[in-house]
C-alpha cells in the first residue's frame, strides 16, 4: 500500500464521514435509465464537480456503491519474503514494502524473480472465496511499487510472464476467473517504480515527484491493462506526487479507453471518481462523493509476513463485521485485504475470517448491499442503513432497557418490526415524542453475541418496514430568547476535499452546513470573515436557495473581520423542519475548489 505503517497510523485524521441529518426523503444515487445510453454523473449545484473530460455516468457510480463490501490482494515478490530477510524479520513497516525497508540491494530483489512460481495460486478459488465471504469484487495489485508486474508487458520483462519460471499472466486468469464468477475486477496500479531506470528510489512517505520517463512508462502500461483485460471495474491507483497535468494524463488515459472504470482517489489532485480513505481508516467529518476504505487484516502490513502474530479468528471476524457496518453506515465501500504466501496459497487463517464474514453475511445482507448511509444522528446502541423500503438497524450493543431509540423519525409511518432472517416474531414500533422505540424482548433470539463464537448472533440486525416516505428531523441549533442565532464553524457540518497533491497533503474544507430551528420566515444574516487581499465570491445557501456573494477585499492586517449583512428567507417546503444554512465556494465548482474565505461567525435576527 501507500507509506510505511507508522506514518499511515499518523495520517488517521484524513478523511470523511456521515454527513448526518438533514430531513429526508430516501433518494438513491441516480439509476440507470431504460435505455442504453449512458447518464452524465449530475450533482447539485452546493457539490463539488468532476473535472473535466470523460468518466463515469450515474449509473455506474451507483452500481460500484451498491456493491459494498470486495477483496484486495496484494502478492508479489515480496510474498516470496514474507518479512523476512537473511534470516531476520523486517518489521520497520508494510512487509510488501521490504525492498525499501530492507533495504535490499537491487541485484538481490531482483533475484526473487527466479524464485517466483506460485503453483498454488487458483484464481478460480480465489473467487469462490470472495463470494464465500459475501464479496461482490476483487482487486489485486498489477504491479507495487517494487516494480514487479503481475501481467505480462511489452514495457520490461520484469513480470510474471517473462521474468519468473511461473510463466502464467495472474492478471488474465484471475480476470478471467471473475468473469466466470459474477464478480467485478480492477486492478492496483502504483505510480512509482523502484525498479524502472527512469522511475524513483524510495523517499519517506513514498510522494516521489513522477519523473517524464515514469509518466510515459505508466500511460503505456495503463493501455495495456485497460486495453487487453475486459472491463476493468476500478483502478486503485497508489502513492507518488505527480503534477495536475500528470493525475490529468492518467486519468485520461484510463478513461479514452473504459469510461466506465471507477478512478480511485489516489491518481491525486482530485481526479479520481471516489476518495480513498488512509489505510485502514474511517471517515470522521462529513462526505459527499463515493468513497472507500480500504483495510487490511492487520495493521502492519498488506503483503505476506510468515511471523504475523494471528489471533483468535472469531475475534478478527467481529472486528471486520463491524468495521464494515461501520464504512457502509456512513456511505462508504469496504475493501479488505488478503496476502497470499509465496507459493500462491490463500493464508488459512484469512480464508476462515472470510468465511466467518459470509456467514453473517448469509442472513443480514439485505441491510448491507445496495443501500445508503444513516440518515439521522448517532445511535447509543450501533449505526443504521436505509434503502427504499426499510431502516435497518445494527445492534452493537443491547441497550440496559431492552428498547431501541431512534432520533426523529416520528413522522413516518413504520411497519411492525422484525430481526433480519426471523420475520415471524414482530414488534410495533412506539413513538416518543419526535423518536421511536423498539422494544427487543419480543424478537427471536436478539443478543449481541460479542462473547461467544455463534456468530450469527453478533450484531443482529432489526427492519423497521417503511409504509410511506422517511422523514427525519435533523439535529438543530436552538435559538436564542430573542430568536437569534450565532454561529461558529465549529457548530457546522464540515466536507472536505481529500486525494489532493499526494497522501499527505491537508484535507480542504469547501461546505460548512449548519440546521436551525428557526421559527421565523425571515432573517438578517451577517457574515464574519478573514479579510481577503482581492473580491472574492462566494454562495450563500438558504434551504437550497443560492445567494451569489461579493466578499469585499481588503488588506490583510487592517481590519480584524470582513463582513457582509443580507435579507435571507425561509423555505419550509423545501426544508419543513430545519432552516439550512450553507457556505460553498461560488456554483458550479469543481473537486478541489477550496472555501475561498475563513468564517469567523455567522449572525442571523429575525425581521420584524
Amino acid at each position: 500500500m501507500g507509506i510505511i505503517a507508522t506514518r499511515k497510523r499518523a495520517a488517521l485524521w484524513l478523511i470523511a464521514s456521515i454527513a448526518c441529518c438533514s430531513h429526508t426523503l430516501f433518494a438513491a444515487s441516480p439509476s440507470t435509465p431504460a435505455t442504453d445510453a449512458p447518464v452524465a454523473t449530475r450533482r447539485s449545484l452546493d457539490q463539488p464537480r468532476p473535472l473535466p473530460g470523460p468518466g463515469p455516468s450515474a449509473g455506474t457510480i451507483k452500481a460500484w456503491q451498491d456493491r459494498k463490501f470486495g477483496m484486495f490482494i496484494h502478492f508479489g515478490l515480496y510474498s516470496i519474503a514474507g518479512g523476512m530477510w537473511n534470516g531476520k524479520r523486517v518489521d520497520n513497516g508494510y512487509s510488501e514494502q521490504i525492498f525499501a525497508n530492507g533495504p535490499i540491494p537491487d541485484k538481490d530483489y531482483e533475484a526473487l524473480a527466479k524464485q517466483f512460481d506460485p503453483v498454488n495460486f487458483d484464481p478460480d478459488a480465489i473467487v469462490a472465496l470472495a463470494k464465500a465471504a459475501g464479496m461482490k469484487f476483487i482487486v489485486i495489485t498489477a504491479k507495487h511499487h517494487d516494480g514487479f508486474n503481475l501481467f505480462q508487458t511489452a514495457e520490461t520483462s520484469y513480470n510474471a510472464v517473462d521474468g519468473t519460471p511461473y510463466h502464467r499472466d495472474i492478471v488474465k486468469e484471475l480476470a478471467d476467473a471473475c468473469a466466470r464468477g459474477g464478480l467485478k475486477f480492477g486492478v492496483y496500479y502504483s505510480t512509482i517504480d523502484w525498479h524502472h531506470p527512469g522511475g524513483n528510489k524510495y523517499i519517506e512517505g513514498n510522494s516521489n515527484p513522477i519523473t517524464s520517463e515514469q509518466e510515459a512508462f505508466n500511460v503505456t502500461q495503463l493501455k495495456e491493462l485497460l486495453g487487453h483485460y475486459g472491463p476493468i471495474s476500478e483502478i486503485w491507483f497508489d502513492m507518488g506526487k505527480p503534477t495536475p497535468a500528470q493525475s490529468a494524463h492518467f486519468a485520461h488515459t484510463v478513461h479514452a479507453l473504459q469510461p466506465q472504470t471507477m478512478i480511485s482517489g489516489r491518481v491525486w489532485n482530485y481526479y479520481g471518481d471516489f476518495a480513498v480513505m488512509g489505510d485502514n481508516a474511517e471517515p470522521d467529518v462529513a462526505m459527499e462523493l463515493p468513497w472507500q476504505s480500504p483495510a487490511s487484516m492487520f495493521p502492519e502490513t498488506w503483503g505476506y509476513r510468515s511471523w504475523q502474530e494471528r489471533k483468535d479468528p472469531q475475534d478478527k471476524i467481529r472486528e471486520n463485521i463491524t468495521r464494515l457496518v461501520r464504512v457502509v453506515s456512513q456511505g462508504g465501500n469496504y475493501i479488505l485485504n488478503i496476502g497470499p504466501e509465496g507459493d500462491g496459497s490463500v493464508v488459512p487463517y484469512e480464508a476462515q475470517v472470510l468465511h466467518g464474514i459470509g456467514a453473517w453475511l448469509k442472513r443480514n445482507g439485505e441491510a448491507i448491499y445496495g443501500t445508503r448511509k444513516q440518515p439521522f444522528a448517532p445511535l447509543d446502541f450501533g449505526y443504521a442503513t436505509q434503502s427504499p423500503h426499510a431502516i435497518y438497524l445494527f445492534v452493537a450493543k443491547l441497550p440496559p432497557d431492552h428498547k431501541l431509540h431512534v432520533p426523529g423519525v416520528a413522522d413516518t409511518a413504520f411497519g411492525p418490526a422484525y430481526r433480519l432472517g426471523a420475520h415471524e416474531a414482530t414488534v410495533d414500533v412506539q413513538r416518543d415524542g419526535e423518536d421511536i422505540t423498539i422494544p427487543l424482548d419480543r424478537l427471536a433470539n436478539l443478543t449481541t453475541g460479542a462473547s461467544n463464537d455463534d456468530i450469527d448472533a453478533f450484531m443482529p440486525v432489526v427492519v423497521l418496514p417503511l409504509k410511506g416516505p422517511l422523514h427525519v428531523r435533523p439535529r438543530m441549533i436552538a435559538a436564542a430568547p430573542d430568536g437569534s442565532f450565532h454561529l461558529q464553524p465549529s457548530q457546522a457540518e464540515h466536507y472536505l476535499n481529500y486525494n489532493g497533491e499526494g497522501y499527505e497533503a491537508p484535507a480542504t474544507l469547501y461546505k460548512l452546513s449548519w440546521q436551525l430551528d428557526a421559527k421565523a420566515t425571515n432573517y438578517t444574516l451577517t457574515l464574519h470573515y478573514t479579510p481577503v487581499p482581492a473580491h472574492t465570491k462566494m454562495d450563500l445557501w438558504i434551504d437550497g436557495q443560492r445567494y451569489p456573494l461579493d466578499l469585499g477585499g481588503g488588506a490583510a492586517g487592517k481590519q480584524q473581520a470582513g463582513s457582509q449583512v443580507l435579507l435571507i428567507h425561509r423555505n419550509r417546503a423545501v426544508h419543513p423542519y430545519a432552516m439550512q444554512v450553507e457556505l460553498t465556494p461560488p456554483a458550479p465548482f469543481e473537486q478541489g475548489t477550496a472555501l475561498p474565505v475563513t468564517m469567523q461567525s455567522v449572525d442571523l435576527s429575525p425581521t420584524r
